[in-house]
């Protein structure tokens, strides 16, 4: 592992170094908002921002993807993505929620589109210098992330302390031109910034331990809260679509005009939108709002957690927050309304 002090115009020349050989995605301003695109310069990489409007999950898992193309008589090629990527200013909540994914796409049959697009990317992350509104990372223990990643940026005042954790980390960090070795001073502030990012990214406070929700659900299923939240609901499953930790998806097959090849795609899908459980002879499983409504806070503390060894299927990231018009979609609201009912035991 090695940790180099990067002033802020080494950062701007090693990103643009970089951006000279790979396709660079970075945080830009997009209006007063920000979010992952395309980088043509270094100067239009933003590290000081709050939250994207997207989770850096559509860069593994696209909105949208071909799977293959097929013909008539059964011929079929599979469609692999093959495009290589320095995906540059991942919060540690995000590259949480990417570790999860890792681990849900490599289990049992390994999905190969993820995971193809997994071994392309290169990800340099970065930790949290403005808390967004509504961010509650601390609560979730996602504050600070300690792997995943391959360079990891923590703004020290006067410099960047960047912390190459891979042999891809280790040749991209080669790539800064005037970084110097970090120095016990430079590394006693950046234990400053994760003790600091550890207690205070919490804008709404769980007032449990995040490992005890899964035994909470045990006791809610057929507690109020669900029916009551549901009749503001709008179905709109847009707190599916701005999580890092959804990766529901449909798959599709669409025949082209000649009758005779198509492709099957898979695109995002959210289990809150009426028809998500539909099946053949018109058949659908949680048809009721209030059945899709709470199917989401399980999936997010019960069910997804006894996937990937108990660790919870929320980061903290507040995105579901500000999507949602009714005011709804908080897993901390309602966890903490149950607590507050059921209580701790």
């Amino acid at each position: 592992m090695t940790v180099m002090k990067l002033t802020k115009k080494v950062v701007e020349g090693w990103v643009n170094a970089l951006i000279a050989k790979d396709k660079v995605i970075g945080v830009q301003a997009k209006g007063d908002r920000f979010d992952f695109a395309p980088l043509q310069s270094a100067k239009a990489l933003r590290l000081d921002y709050d939250v994207t409007l997207q989770p850096p999950k559509e860069f593994f898992l696209p909105p949208c993807e071909t799977l293959l193309t097929f013909k008539g008589g059964g011929a079929y090629s599979s469609q692999l993505d093959g495009e290589r990527l320095v995906l540059v200013g991942v919060h540690p909540y995000d590259m949480i929620a990417i570790n999860q994914l890792d681990r849900l796409f490599g289990q049992d049959n390994g999905d190969v589109h993820y995971l193809q697009r997994r071994r392309n990317i290169t990800i340099v992350a970065c930790d949290v210098d403005t808390a967004s509104k509504n961010v509650f990372a601390s609560s979730m223990n996602t504050a600070v992330v300690r792997e995943g990643y391959d360079v990891l940026l923590t703004n020290v005042g006067d410099g960047l302390v960047a912390e190459a954790a891979t042999v891809e980390g280790e040749a991209l960090l080669a790539k800064a031109k005037g970084a110097v070795g970090a120095t016990g001073e430079d590394l006693a502030k950046r234990q400053q910034v994760w003790d600091h990012n550890t207690k205070h990214l919490n804008k709404h406070q769980l007032k449990c331990d995040p490992a005890y929700l899964p035994k909470l659900m045990e006791k809610a299923y057929k507690h109020p809260v669900w029916e009551k939240k549901a009749e503001t609901c709008f179905s709109c499953g847009s707190c599916n679509m701005v999580c890092p930790t959804c990766y529901c998806f449909d798959v599709r097959d669409n025949v082209n005009w000649d009758l005779a090849s198509g492709r099957r795609e898979r695109a995002w899908d959210g289990c809150l939108l009426d028809g998500f459980t539909k099946v053949a002879g018109n058949h659908e499983f949680r048809k009721a709002r209030a059945d899709r409504f709470r199917h989401r806070l399980y999936r997010k503390a019960k069910y997804v957690p006894a996937k990937i060894g108990g660790q919870i299927a929320c980061v903290g990231c507040g995105r579901c927050v500000g999507a949602c018009l009714p005011d709804i979609a908080n897993p901390v609201a309602v966890y903490n309304e149950l607590l507050d009912e059921i209580g701790i035991s």
